[in-house]
């Protein structure tokens, strides 16, 4: 035990000066029980410590930290800059792994949690298991590999570590969980000290200084007892680490891990609420006509009638957010659009060869960008600044009258000659956006030999436009106030 980390207690039960112990024992230290390690040749120790307790001994080399705080000295930096909104989801997914551990509290004890704690636990959103991962850090103030810092070791082998104020544990991969948890403990107290809800928005579904029920504010306390006692973090401590090393050890925790496929995170994640509509609603009741699969077919020849995942999450994201992505999506908000989002989608699954082998060839509504057109104008008419009731509900009902075959002119409106546009198109004109220097207007190509139209692969340009094209055709108010109201009774 002494060649593997320096001095062992020899205090207790020792005749000794109060000079000796003085310089022996630091009388700030604190015991922790630890697991010694030897990482690729290098002393480590495990803790298994209180989320609390890690805040307050440990710290983040981060300029902004460092510039901040002038107790930390002449530190180096060894870490990047924190963002804010990373940590801020973090925090919302620490709340939800505390609810969770107040609910396997209650089960323990036989008892049912209070009908009001099943509604907050899913405002934030249920999922099968929650974890957070270990973080790594490094004790600055000590020789390399620990040698000066006092062990114990007991008749059971059981080993105790003892440190001091000056044995800062320095975050090298875990920052962001760090002030997440510091996040969840000011909201906590926040709470429980003014009874009402701080602004932070790591709870989802309540505003700033709105007051908190007598009922949530028993919730509240379980939750927060729970955050310093119960619930621990794993905490590799690295021993003795220079700037230097500390730096690299970052690069190679960050850098040398694969990054997870999206098709597979999207497959595995339970957490996410729209993704969790698409396995429930969507693919496992059956109301999507196409088969999912993790890879889109790029030779239409092999088109079964599939949707990628990855297009099916695309096309959600507009239809529930109005965003590119489903990150950051609201459990409470999600399950309010549920049958309006169901709705779309089978309205969508009656599309003529929709879904049928061959849809891509048969039918342009198999393309993603035309989907995404048509989630655009659902979401703007169900949920946008302009919200039309009137306007969803006719172009619910007007999608299956929409011609979606390959041979349809709008789609090919940018292609044919100006002098047939509104010969073919009359008042499409209108409905489109003006004719700009270095604007897109190539939607893609139209092949002739099979007669097929392939939209291009710029989504997010393309989709605009062919929502603009359904809303000629539908009669819907367009995007130009041209053409605001088209029927008198939207």
């Amino acid at each position: 035990q002494e060649k593997l980390m320096g001095t062992t207690d020899t205090i207790e039960g020792a005749d000794t000066n109060l000079d000796l112990l003085l310089q022996a024992a630091d009388s700030s230290e604190t015991p922790f029980t630890v697991l010694t390690g030897h990482n690729m040749g290098n002393n480590t120790l495990c803790l298994c410590v209180p989320m609390h307790q890690l805040w307050e001994i440990s710290e983040v080399a981060n300029e902004r930290n460092l510039a901040e705080n002038v107790g930390l000295g002449e530190q180096a930096v060894a870490q990047r800059k924190l963002d804010p909104k990373h940590a801020q989801k973090l925090a919302t997914y620490i709340l939800k792994g505390l609810f969770f551990s107040v609910e396997a509290k209650f089960q323990s004890g036989g008892q049912q949690p209070p009908a009001r704690f099943s509604e907050m636990q899913t405002v934030l959103g249920r999922q099968p298991y929650l974890a957070l991962q270990p973080l790594t850090t490094n004790i600055r103030e000590c020789q390399l590999g620990g040698r000066d810092i006092r062990v114990k070791m007991s008749e059971e082998g059981k080993v105790t570590v003892f440190l001091g104020q000056k044995h800062v544990l320095w975050v090298i991969d875990g920052q962001h969980r760090r002030e997440a948890m510091r996040l969840v403990f000011e909201f906590l107290r926040a709470v429980l000290q003014t009874f009402k809800y701080p602004k932070g928005g790591i709870f989802p579904d309540v505003e700033r200084g709105q007051e908190v029920t007598q009922e949530e504010a028993k919730i509240w306390a379980l939750v927060y007892e729970a955050a310093r006692t119960r619930c621990k973090v794993m905490v590799e401590v690295h021993l003795g680490l220079n700037a230097e090393q500390e730096r690299q050890l970052f690069h190679d925790l960050n850098n040398l891990t694969k990054k997870i496929e999206s098709s597979l995170a999207f497959q595995f994640d339970n957490s996410n609420p729209i993704n969790l509509f698409i396995k429930a609603q969507l693919i496992d009741d059956g109301v999507l006509e196409a088969t999912v699969v993790e890879k889109d077919v790029i030779n239409w020849q092999e088109d079964g009638g599939v949707i990628s995942r990855k297009d099916l999450i695309g096309v959600n994201a507009i239809l529930f957010l109005n965003k590119t992505n489903i990150s950051g999506a609201n459990p409470g908000d999600v399950a309010e659009k549920m049958a309006y989002a169901q709705r779309f989608w089978e309205r969508v699954s009656a599309i003529n060869g929709f879904g049928a082998p061959g849809a891509k060839k048969n039918t342009v509504a198999a393309q993603p960008v035309v989907l995404k057109a048509l989630a655009k104008l659902a979401y703007l008419f169900g949920y946008g600044r302009n919200a039309n009731p009137a306007a969803l509900e006719k172009l619910f009902s007007g999608i299956s009258a929409v011609d979606f075959s390959h041979g349809n002119n709008m789609w090919r409106y940018y292609m044919l000659p100006p002098e047939e546009r509104d010969m073919l198109c009359p008042g499409l004109k209108d409905y489109l956006p003006k004719d700009e220097g270095g604007a897109n207007r190539d939607l893609g190509g139209f092949d002739a030999k099979e007669g097929v139209m392939r939209f291009g692969g710029k989504h997010n340009d393309i989709f605009p436009i062919l929502g603009d094209m359904i809303r000629w055709t539908l009669g819907l108010p367009g995007r130009n106030t041209a053409v605001d109201i088209v029927d008198p009774e939207l």
